[in-house]
């Protein structure tokens, strides 16, 4: 499997968050938290589903997915090191 499902949920899921906190602290519009919080919730369990799904990875890593928010990025973070430590240049991965 590619990452770049895993980065495209994980960015997702980030920024939704955002988005909604952005709303809360602001106007506070039901219309956009109706909207953005399921979209939010699908990133999220789809960020952990992708990270279970990776192979050769360490346990440490998957868990990872499970912090909200900023899990699907701090996986990314963790297969980059690992992909150095396995002396992988960064334009090698694939998207």
């Amino acid at each position: 499997m590619t990452p770049t499902a895993l980065r495209r949920a994980a960015i997702i899921e980030t920024l939704s968050l955002v988005v909604l906190l952005l709303n809360l602290v602001t106007v506070h519009w039901p219309v956009v938290s109706a909207l953005i919080g399921p979209v939010h919730g699908c990133a999220y369990i789809a960020v952990i589903l992708l990270a279970l799904r990776l192979t050769e990875t360490r346990r440490g890593i998957k868990a990872l997915a499970l912090l909200p928010a900023v899990g699907g990025l701090l996986v990314l973070r963790g297969l980059a090191g690992l992909a150095r430590r396995a002396g992988y240049e960064r334009r090698c991965l694939p998207d």
